[in-house]
């Protein structure tokens, strides 16, 4: 039996993020440092920690769910 793989969804640049760690930074989840950024608005913020990337990256996207449509 072979089964048809669900269809990846697309990669909107709206959920695209440039994250860059700080040199020599442990990859532990405490441990990590760098600077995230949102690159449709452009917003960035430094962060210490797994939990604070993620923090920003879910705020942003959440922001982007609740934001109203643009109208052309």
């Amino acid at each position: 039996m072979t089964t048809t793989p669900i269809p990846e969804a697309p990669l909107s640049p709206h959920w695209a993020f440039v994250v860059q760690l700080r040199e020599g930074t442990p990859l532990t989840p405490q441990g990590v440092r760098g600077r995230v950024e949102h690159i449709v608005s452009g917003q960035a913020t430094r962060f210490a920690s797994l939990a604070e990337l993620w923090a920003f990256m879910q705020q942003v996207v959440m922001a982007l769910d609740t934001a109203p449509e643009e109208t052309p």
